[in-house]
């Protein structure tokens, strides 16, 4: 196996796409500037050149043949009891990448891109890469960003009374009396991007191990639609010219229009 920082580690693209979702019915699959939002993940990670394989793991099979449309792999589907609201990211992680070996194909890291982060750029991910086989002894790398809601400010209800979350901060004044500039910086993970040895998964049964490294995501790279007013959002960006997506060459994905071709 390459030690941590050999450049050379084979590292496939795992994409979660099940066909399930509450807030935003089908938001994988619903058409962002013309194309599935998934398509964005997709073009962002073939066009980075890091990895050796784009797998998307998904239930449904409309989603499968959406995602080999636009140039990913999904070989296999992901059993359903893996893709509920409740489901761990563990049990479809192992699950895949266990029976990609067993079909003879294996990697040393593996990387988690989500499709609900349309805006993360193949440099986004060149960028991140780098960062991760540069360092020796982690076991992954995560996006994260600083966080807008400071949990020096947050508060637990107990009854008719509240306590702070945090309660190792300073007495006078306390945290949740000063001023957002005044507070220590903290980081809140994003949706964008997780990058892990397959070791870790094996020998620490998550998808994150014990020793993480931090990936700062710059502008609306690490931006997540996961609820209505976030895809109005998105939408903004993208008309406004404020968040470029990924480039595809392709025609938009039609269901029919991929049937006849």
């Amino acid at each position: 196996m390459p030690s941590e920082s050999h450049p050379s580690a084979t590292c496939f693209a795992l994409i979660p796409a099940r066909g399930g979702s509450k807030r935003v019915p089908k938001k994988n699959v619903r058409p962002l500037a013309g194309h599935p939002l998934l398509a964005y993940t997709i073009a962002a990670a073939r066009q980075s050149d890091v990895f050796a394989a784009v797998i998307v793991s998904t239930d449904s099979p409309e989603i499968a043949d959406i995602a080999r449309y636009y140039g990913a792999e999904s070989p296999f589907l992901r059993p359903s009891a893996m893709a509920g609201d409740l489901s761990p990211d563990i049990e479809w992680v192992r699950y895949t990448l266990d029976t990609l070996e067993g079909m003879g194909r294996s990697c040393e890291c593996f990387s988690l891109l989500r499709p609900t982060s349309p805006f993360r750029q193949p440099d986004t991910i060149r960028r991140a890469w780098q960062r991760f086989i540069s360092s020796d002894s982690v076991d992954s790398l995560r996006a994260v960003e600083l966080c807008r809601q400071h949990p020096g400010k947050m508060w637990v209800i107990e009854g008719d009374r509240m306590r702070p979350l945090l309660s190792d901060g300073p007495p006078d004044p306390p945290w949740h009396s000063m001023p957002y500039q005044a507070l220590p910086r903290v980081y809140v993970q994003n949706a964008s991007l997780e990058i892990a040895w397959r070791r870790t998964v094996s020998e620490t049964g998550t998808i994150a191990g014990r020793s993480i490294q931090p990936f700062l995501t710059e502008g609306y790279e690490g931006f997540d639609v996961n609820e209505p007013r976030d895809w109005w959002f998105a939408e903004y960006l993208v008309t406004s010219g404020q968040a470029p997506l990924p480039t595809i060459s392709l025609d938009p994905w039609s269901a029919a229009g991929a049937a006849a071709s």
